[in-house]
């Protein structure tokens, strides 16, 4: 038998972070950094307004690009402002490969993983990398 026949697929549910904290889209980049500071992956999700809304993304990387680059007051700018929406998302069953290959070919290195129409974790490059290749 071929390796490839014998590889064991790892789903993203098997890598990702199951802490996943979320934030309101009125809330102010200074509560969102608050919200931040005891978080592991440094990221929140931004809740959906109403069930036929999308969920959004808030990252270290957009405060520092949007607000900290171009001296803007933390507490005067809102999640919405700067968050990503929509989002791209992966369910919870893909295969680490694909996920890999979806986050190269979006340029992205973190998405929130679905089940269910809900978030259940976060799954970033490092944890396909670090998680997913040991596991193999």
């Amino acid at each position: 038998m071929n390796e490839k026949a014998e590889r064991q697929i790892i789903h993203v549910c098997d890598v990702m972070k199951p802490k996943v904290d979320f934030i309101d889209g009125m809330e102010t980049i200074a509560t969102a950094l608050r919200k931040m500071q005891h978080v592991q992956n440094k990221c929140l999700i931004v809740n959906k307004r109403h069930e036929d809304d999308e969920f959004g993304v808030l990252l270290i990387s957009d405060i520092a690009r949007k607000v900290l680059a171009v001296d803007k007051a933390p507490e005067r700018v809102n999640v919405y402002e700067i968050m990503a929406k929509p989002v791209i998302s992966v369910d919870s069953r893909m295969d680490v490969r694909y996920c890999a290959r979806l986050f190269d070919r979006f340029d992205i290195s973190r998405a929130p993983v679905i089940e269910d129409g809900q978030v259940i974790g976060i799954v970033s490059f490092t944890d396909l990398v670090l998680k997913g290749m040991d596991a193999a």
